[in-house]
């Protein structure tokens, strides 16, 4: 999964405005108690850090 595909998934879930706040703000415990942004600055894949979000937001299975 590329960083485009990343975050026009988040933008689907979570709305235009508030997919990059919520990635900004709010910690996963499953990206070892980094937020979304912190992920992927660290370098970690998208496609890790968007399972995490799918996890931690209780998403349907199609969208995984």
């Amino acid at each position: 999964m590329r960083h485009t595909e990343f975050w026009a998934r988040m933008e689907e879930t979570l709305g235009e405005g508030y997919a990059r706040v919520w990635a900004m703000q709010h910690v996963l415990a499953s990206l070892e108690g980094r937020t979304v942004e912190q992920a992927l600055a660290d370098g970690e894949s998208p496609k890790v850090v968007w399972r995490a979000v799918w996890a931690e937001l209780d998403l349907p299975a199609r969208e995984r």
